[in-house]
């Protein structure tokens, strides 16, 4: 999708290309809704998708990065990568035959994509990466924080690292693509959170979307961008932005204060906040600093 000659045959300025945001459902396989956000109005579109993949009963949707979207095959032992625009796709191997697996990342890059796939076996906690350039699965430690999560949070895929927040006690932590290596963020976390989750554009900020409260109740959702003092080293969190209250009690009563069903993604300037059992969409205009919610 970045290749200069798909850019150029496919600007922004062209009326047939736009960005959308995908929602699926498990017992609607075939047909999913995409929320234009240039024209803010959602379509129904059937998906014309390989055999392969046709089956619900048969192949699982795990992760979307970019236009690509990656699909469990378990009856196969492997995942797939389906190109959505170019309906090309790519089989992955499990690591091993009988893989059990916690959560998976898709992260699609400039030159392909990779996969992030968190695993416990037995004892021990794996992080495992797939690159198609090397076309082989690289094992190396894995967090037990992470594992405990709810595997509805992915990692968030910013300046080279993936990005994770742990359960209480709050803690941000990150992991290395290249090199492996597991880090916990300096940055202290505001005080009273009720549940952390963070987004980013991928490579300039990073977000931390939050609840403030006291006895696991959210009063507030606050939005911090993450800064950083150069001549101390330091990083620190800015907050920039605070849920109207009204709107903020809309969101807390849906989630029957239940934040594990809660989850945030950037889209297009947009931070998408959303709850697994509420069919509505909350997002924040970063450039005009406005809230919204999306049309059901």
């Amino acid at each position: 999708l970045f290749t200069p000659h798909f850019v150029s045959k496919h600007s922004l300025s062209s009326s047939s290309f736009s960005s959308f945001i995908i929602l699926s459902h498990p017992q609607s396989f075939q047909k999913c809704s995409l929320f234009n956000t240039g024209s803010n109005s959602w379509c129904e579109l059937s998906l014309s998708l390989p055999r392969v993949l046709s089956s619900p009963l048969s192949s699982n949707l795990l992760s979307s990065s970019n236009g690509l979207l990656c699909f469990s095959i378990p009856r196969s032992s492997c995942f797939v990568v389906y190109n959505l625009l170019a309906k090309s796709l790519r089989r992955v191997n499990f690591p091993t035959c009988l893989f059990d697996y916690e959560s998976l990342t898709l992260v699609s890059t400039d030159n392909g994509f990779k996969l992030f796939v968190l695993s416990s076996a037995g004892s021990s906690n794996q992080a495992l990466v797939y690159s198609p350039t090397v076309c082989s699965w690289r094992s190396f430690e894995g967090s037990t924080q992470i594992l405990s999560e709810s595997c509805h949070q992915k990692g968030v895929f910013y300046n080279g690292c993936l990005f994770f927040t742990t359960l209480e006690p709050f803690h941000v932590v990150y992991f290395h693509l290249e090199s492996g290596r597991w880090e916990g963020s300096t940055a202290v976390l505001p005080r009273d959170l009720t549940f952390v989750r963070v987004a980013s554009d991928g490579y300039q900020k990073l977000y931390l979307i939050a609840g403030v409260g006291t006895n696991g109740i959210s009063r507030s959702i606050k939005i911090w961008e993450l800064g950083k003092d150069e001549d101390q080293g330091v990083d620190y969190w800015v907050e920039v932005e605070t849920l109207p209250e009204m709107v903020c009690r809309k969101f807390v009563s849906v989630c029957y204060h239940n934040y594990e069903h809660v989850y945030c993604f950037w889209h297009q300037g947009l931070i998408c906040l959303c709850c697994y059992t509420w069919p509505e969409m909350l997002y924040f205009k970063v450039s005009r600093g406005t809230w919204h919610w999306l049309p059901k």
